[in-house]
């Protein structure tokens, strides 16, 4: 996408005043609700700890989300831009570490070639990355028996990357009618047999039990943004075990926590989910995103056949699976941000691969939260976390506090917002409120750069990154 772009909505930046924010947002008729005073000390909603069924405490109401790592070695282990962003995770104030990066499961089925990879091999180096991660938050904040540790346990199944990261490797549970075509996959380009996921599922049991040993407190059996265990879900047209029906389709999930839970005994378990899906979507008229395909779209879990609307029947039925499962972290999410990121990911500026967007960003922050609400609502007795928050800049507090305070969410996710501006979580915490210079603008070349084949980092707003060489590349990609 061009650097000259101007945007089509105003940016958050400019609506410096609670007036002109709830008047934006009238005017454009999203419905998102906002506290204009932040509370403090005790009083704020967001020093709230809680205490599992099992015992263990969560500190706050703040928690880091899991993003993808490009700068791991060709072996699956940390490198030193991957210790700095953890240990920033450690100081940033938050009590809930979700997972901290997607971590793969099997070299096939790494999302890049240098994404991390939990195995026998690299099991010490994640030892000494949890404890990097106890050390500092204890030099930071004096205390970490309410900090709560997960680590993601991945295979990114149609966007496997393992091997060059501009060229694909998918592994696919079947044959998409627009996805197929957008990443040049032939309608019988073959599709995984039962037997490999049987040997999938091992692996991400042996992992399980790994991360158990390394110290972490919980593992993410990931179910988001069109990577495998997402895309189980919308298997609806696969035949076999895994395929077809909804406890079919479900199996996955139900086979991986069966397993952890008689080889790691005590060990939290949580899901990730895209909690509604919508059709894919592509550039348009004056590049703005499109549909890619018309109605009737059957292959958006939570979403329906309009495939621009949510309709999440089918995720209050995995929710009862959870509930049987006995699993009480979960954290949501939605779309995907190959496909269709303005609802995954609100941002006024697109990655380079991607579209401008449809709506104003507000509309797809209030979306997902509206729907994680509702999951809330009718889930009381799981401890929900929130996402797509960082395009609300200077107002995060704000509506942060208001989910927390209405019921809507147990716990704000912080995703690409911590790149530029680690510690945001522990500013909001003594409420002596934001450095403005630090807040994400979500240029997106956290995004833009990997697809390119670089890092991924706030090239913008972290000196580390601004000074690399990537950076000036990364402004010719952009065309600034």
């Amino acid at each position: 996408m061009s650097g000259k772009y101007k945007p089509q909505y105003p940016r958050v930046a400019q609506l410096k005043t609670a007036n002109l924010f709830r008047q934006h947002l009238e005017k454009e008729r999203i419905p998102l609700e906002f506290d204009e005073e932040l509370e403090s000390g005790d009083k704020s909603p967001f020093v709230k700890p809680h205490i599992l069924k099992s015992g263990r405490k969560i500190g706050n109401a703040l928690c880091i989300l899991p993003m993808e790592g490009w700068d791991g070695t060709e072996d699956g282990r940390p490198s030193e831009l991957t210790k700095r962003r953890w240990r920033n995770f450690a100081l940033s104030g938050a009590k809930l570490l979700w997972g901290c990066e997607a971590v793969a499961v099997r070299p096939e089925g790494r999302a890049n070639p240098n994404q991390l990879m939990l195995n026998s091999y690299t099991f010490p180096d994640f030892v000494d990355l949890f404890e990097m991660l106890q050390q500092t938050h204890l030099e930071h904040f004096g205390d970490t028996s309410d900090l709560l540790i997960g680590l993601q346990l991945t295979h990114s199944g149609r966007f496997c990357k393992p091997n060059d990261k501009k060229k694909m490797e998918p592994r696919i549970l079947y044959p998409h009618p627009v996805l197929n075509a957008k990443f040049g996959l032939s309608e019988d380009y073959p599709v995984m047999l039962d037997e490999e996921i049987e040997g999938i599922i091992e692996d991400y049991i042996k992992a399980a039990v790994l991360a158990q040993k390394a110290g972490f407190h919980f593992v993410d059996i990931k179910h988001c943004h069109g990577y495998l265990g997402h895309e189980f879900l919308s298997a609806y047209d696969r035949e076999g075990n895994y395929g077809g029906s909804f406890e079919n389709r479900t199996r996955f999930l139900q086979e991986i926590v069966d397993g952890i839970r008689k080889a790691a005994p005590g060990l939290e378990i949580g899901v990730r989910m895209s909690i509604f899906d919508w059709v894919p979507f592509q550039k348009g008229p004056e590049e703005k995103g499109v549909p890619a395909m018309e109605a009737p779209y059957r292959y958006a879990f939570g979403g329906g056949e309009s495939g621009i609307q949510s309709k999440m029947i089918e995720s209050f039925q995995f929710m009862e699976v959870l509930t049987e499962l006995g699993i009480e972290l979960f954290c949501t999410t939605a779309g995907s941000p190959y496909y269709n990121p303005h609802i995954q990911r609100p941002a006024l500026f697109p990655p380079s691969d991607g579209y401008l967007p449809p709506e104003d960003p507000l509309h797809g922050v209030a979306r997902q939260i509206q729907a994680t609400a509702e999951i809330k609502e009718a889930y009381p007795e799981f401890y929900v976390v929130g996402s797509a928050y960082s395009y609300l800049q200077e107002w995060l507090p704000h509506v942060g506090q208001n989910v927390l305070r209405t019921g809507k969410a147990d716990s704000i996710g912080f995703g690409r917002m911590v790149l530029s501006y680690p510690d945001m979580p522990a500013d909001i915490l003594k409420g002596e409120g934001l450095k403005r210079g630090k807040i994400c603008r979500t240029f997106s070349d956290c995004t833009t750069a990997p697809r390119n084949g670089m890092i991924s980092g706030c090239f913008p707003l972290d000196p580390v990154y601004k000074a690399m060489p990537e950076y000036e590349q990364l402004k010719l990609v952009k065309g600034e």
